[in-house]
């Protein structure tokens, strides 16, 4: 009798035992996962209209899919050129501010990202997340200091410059690839996407899924030298114009290896707590790239240049397949992501704002009411430049850039090579009418005029005396930007062929 009493007792123990457990497993797993993977794709110098999600014309399936199964962000900002929105995105700051505002960081110049600030990686890293780097840095490496690995990233698979060739990683008499920091040639010959495609496979087959996963993917397409595969050249067959053929078979083979992350992120089992964002770095170069029907193009502070083609995706959205019109800029990444991450961070004296919660339930309105495009004084009265929009109103001071029209896919050619025709003769009067800057004078409607056809400037001058003084509150935290000329010391001749960090 007394054995059969024990064994029920026995039983029960067991049982309550193996409850425990799988409690204790059920909350072991929900700490682990409790944060979400992210993943940000960054596309260089993409125009609006070179991607699937914006125009059919383009191959992009893969991206397209995030899109349809995510949400599209109608009203992305970024800066007009691609150092400027990298240093936004890590710092939540607007480069006004980083005196990082006027053009691009260039090969030689002793600059780097300010080290003042800490950077997106490096708050997430202290979060407890696996952080990783892919692609084009171009935030400067005079000093190793301003590498990535020294900026947060647990590796760096990439380039320091701002471009290079897709398969001899040169750029400028120099090398330019590294495995971390050691300069690595193994990849000669390999077109880039290839080798960034293998590299990711690596990172999340290899990933720790205790930890969080942040990967920041920043891919060279659809930057110049326009190279691609004979075989995603001949999926445009029907398109005649060689640089619009190039560009587009460039953006189909990111979106090859951009399946590959998708692919990658299921074989490991954890593409449902990751965030995904995509995102251009500015818009895309008329001669080449496509921001129609916007205005402008890169380098220029209308939509064209500024409007990035942009989405997110997850399951946390749970209405997908929509455009959000919500206003938001490269600044809001840093902080977003962060509450997004879980991390408690009271930013010091940052611009960005929080997009999160706006993003994920959509039926809120956004947390930006404002958008600084730039402020650059360093040239005027010439080409000095300010751009500003708040609410549906817009106002450009000084001279928006180079590339004013509304360039058609094809239509456009090399101002530097075959110019000829009537786009070519407009953009030649409009630098020849750069002087003086009171010439350059906008104010647009963007809810009623998108596209920036109608100047509102004189209809409107209680509106433009609202909006000029907000510049010139903005002013009043203005550094004026940094852009000494190339130092001989940063030579590749002097490190062996190859673009280093020690010269600063």
């Amino acid at each position: 009798m007394a054995k059969t009493m024990e064994l029920p007792h026995s039983c029960c123990l067991t049982f309550l035992w193996r409850i425990v457990l799988i409690l204790l497993a059920i909350n072991t797993s929900t700490a682990q996962c409790a944060a979400p993977n992210i993943v940000f794709i960054l596309a260089d110098d993409l125009g609006w209209n070179d991607i699937g999600f914006n125009n059919p014309d383009i191959i992009s399936p893969h991206i397209d899919g995030l899109a349809r199964s995510g949400v599209i962000l109608n009203q992305s900002y970024v800066q007009p050129v691609c150092s400027p929105s990298r240093a936004a995105l890590m710092t939540g700051v607007y480069p006004f501010r980083l005196g990082l505002q006027h053009m691009v960081i260039i090969q030689g110049q002793a600059v780097c990202a300010s080290r003042d600030r800490p950077f997106l990686p490096e708050l997430l890293k202290e979060g407890g997340y696996a952080t990783h780097a892919l692609g084009k840095w171009h935030l400067g490496y005079c000093n190793r200091n301003c590498t990535p690995t020294y900026r947060g990233f647990d590796s760096f698979f990439g380039f320091y410059n701002g471009a290079e060739d897709y398969y001899t990683k040169e750029f400028a008499g120099g090398f330019d690839f590294r495995d971390n920091e050691k300069a690595d040639n193994t990849y000669v010959g390999t077109y880039s996407s290839y080798q960034y495609s293998e590299r990711i496979r690596k990172i999340i087959t290899s990933h720790d899924n205790k930890k969080p996963l942040f990967l920041y993917l920043s891919y060279p397409n659809v930057h110049k030298p326009l190279q691609a595969p004979q075989k995603y050249l001949d999926m445009y067959p029907d398109v005649t114009d060689p640089n619009r053929r190039a560009l587009s078979a460039m953006v189909t083979a990111m979106d090859d290896s951009v399946g590959v992350l998708i692919n990658s992120l299921k074989m490991k089992g954890i593409d449902d707590n990751t965030l995904i964002v995509f995102s251009a770095d500015n818009g895309g170069m008329p001669t080449y790239g496509n921001n129609f029907p916007l205005r402008g193009g890169k380098i220029t502070v209308f939509e064209g240049g500024t409007r990035a083609a942009a989405l997110v995706h997850g399951p946390m959205f749970k209405t997908t397949g929509i455009r959000y019109d919500g206003l938001m800029h490269a600044v809001d990444w840093f902080p977003t992501l962060v509450e997004a991450a879980g991390i408690k961070y009271h930013g010091k004296d940052q611009d960005g704002v929080s997009q999160w919660k706006p993003i994920v339930h959509q039926t809120l309105p956004s947390n930006r009411q404002e958008v600084v495009y730039n402020i650059d004084d360093s040239f005027r009265p010439t080409q000095g430049k300010a751009a500003i929009r708040v609410g549906d109103y817009k106002l450009i001071d000084g001279f928006p850039g180079v590339f004013p029209e509304w360039y058609e896919p094809g239509k456009y050619h090399d101002r530097w090579g075959h110019i000829s025709g009537r786009e070519d003769e407009k953009s030649m009067k409009w630098m020849r009418e750069s002087q003086p800057d009171e010439r350059f004078k906008f104010l647009f409607n963007l809810k009623d005029d998108p596209y920036e056809h109608v100047n509102l400037y004189d209809q409107y001058p209680a509106i433009v005396k609202q909006l000029e003084s907000r510049l010139q509150e903005h002013r009043k935290r203005y550094i004026t930007p940094y852009f000494p000329l190339p130092d001989m010391k940063s030579h590749p001749k002097n490190y062996g062929g190859v673009w280093s960090p020690g010269w600063c």
